[in-house]
């Protein structure tokens, strides 16, 4: 029998699921396939110091912290966006921003329909709103400032030119030296688990 010539769409993950590319459904997400992604996906195409990559699933993490930092009042619907900010890449990676440049508008519709399908798994909106997504992008940006500068070569000029100066928000108050993958993938975990109970809590 001849092979099917339709390209392949999904992606077998380790808890089982396939997850279709182009049409992604929430009950093909699994919370265990993202932390395990994400974990072993590296920031910076892998440009980065230190004895082990640096993590997507770590960078979600710091993403959270800051966030949770610049926003007090933010609900536990929101910690969890702010987390989840970059999960679709445990399916297709993390592509640097002059990359997706490059690619256009592709890249952005799979990312957007990988999103909803996340966010619908765990009772989220789809998407951000608009101001919303503007306060997690002004955390990732803090986050990606102190990446550049500590991890991946940046002077502080030269950061400060493409990601600005943090502002209310210091080393110190992030956990930024990479770690294991299994770690990155077990605090990732934590955090969610920890999200989801206050989310519990509130309702």
């Amino acid at each position: 029998m001849a092979a099917s010539k339709t390209p392949r769409a999904w992606q077998r993950m380790l808890s089982g699921r396939r997850l279709d590319l182009l049409d992604p459904s929430p009950l093909d997400v699994e919370l265990a396939d993202i932390a395990h992604g994400l974990a072993r996906v590296a920031r910076w195409n892998g440009q980065t110091q230190g004895d082990h990559a640096f993590s997507v699933a770590q960078h979600s993490l710091i993403v959270e912290t800051i966030f949770s930092r610049l926003n007090p009042a933010a609900t536990a619907d929101e910690l969890l966006m702010a987390l989840l900010h970059d999960a679709p890449e445990y399916v297709i990676g993390d592509m640097i921003s002059p990359f997706k440049s490059v690619v256009g508008g592709g890249y952005k519709s799979v990312e957007k329909r990988l999103e909803a399908a996340i966010h619908l798994r765990f009772g989220l909106a789809p998407h951000p709103g608009r101001e919303l997504k503007d306060r997690i992008k002004k955390a990732d940006t803090v986050a990606a400032f102190f990446e550049a500068t500590e991890l991946a070569g940046f002077s502080l000029s030269e950061a400060q030119k493409f990601f600005g100066l943090p502002r209310g928000i210091t080393r110190d108050m992030i956990e930024i030296s990479p770690v294991p993958a299994i770690d990155a993938q077990g605090r990732f975990i934590a955090r969610f688990e920890a999200i989801e109970q206050l989310r519990k809590d509130l309702r």
